[in-house]
């Protein structure tokens, strides 16, 4: 199983708990997505403590979300026992997927980019066979090989992922995968999808102990 089990120990001890959408991830779908109600079949690729659920809810799609935490899954799923337009699965989705789709939209949030490059291309190849010709794949936070981190961790099978960070904010959640812009697209294209729009962002942390730079990329692809 490629789902790192680190983050089942974060979930099942509640360190995680952010309820809120992503902002970055609201305001791409609203700009280029821009769901369609109940005719629209959304896909969210690891949701973890449920940030992004609410949000698709209130726009009234089907919303159908896999996670590889048994204990977020259970969380989530009792906030949402009464909806039926919300369906939520536990499986490592880099090598199996429990809903058929087609799906109009997928999105993930800073889920797929913490496996290898092998899963990440298995992932999206999965998930593209099951959406519709011209549906969009949008992804938000997915590390940069720009961040200063990138090679504090040790290599785990390839030399974009990493592991075993001793300090900072990828230490105990297992892999981490970077991406320059000739291996994120490589990885992209590889899985039948185009880039639409392409996004890079920094952040430097100056206090405590900086200077620290933190990178990721945001990205509309089309499943072509």
């Amino acid at each position: 199983m490629a789902f790192s089990n680190e983050w089942e120990d974060i979930y099942s001890r509640e360190m995680q708990n952010s309820i809120w959408p992503w902002s970055d991830l609201v305001s791409y779908v609203m700009r280029y997505a821009r769901p369609d109600g109940g005719s629209c079949k959304v896909l969210e690729l690891g949701f973890g403590a449920g940030a992004n659920v609410a949000f698709f809810a209130s726009l009234g799609v089907e919303y159908f979300g896999t996670e590889g935490s048994e204990s977020a899954v259970k969380r989530v799923g009792r906030r949402f026992v009464n909806q039926p337009s919300i369906t939520l699965a536990c499986c490592d989705f880099t090598q199996s997927m429990p809903f058929d789709g087609p799906f109009d939209l997928v999105v993930d949030r800073s889920s797929l980019t913490h496996n290898s490059a092998t899963a990440i291309r298995g992932c999206l190849q999965l998930v593209g066979s099951r959406m519709k010709r011209g549906a969009k794949f949008i992804g938000i936070d997915w590390f940069s090989a720009d961040d200063s981190q990138f090679l504090a961790g040790r290599e785990a099978g390839d030399y974009y992922t990493r592991t075993d960070f001793n300090s900072g904010p990828y230490k105990s959640v297992g892999l981490v995968h970077f991406s320059d812009r000739k291996h994120l697209m490589e990885l992209l294209s590889g899985g039948g999808f185009e880039i639409e729009r392409l996004e890079h962002k920094r952040s430097e942390i100056v206090m405590p102990k900086g200077p620290h730079c933190m990178a990721w990329w945001n990205f509309v692809a089309i499943k072509r």
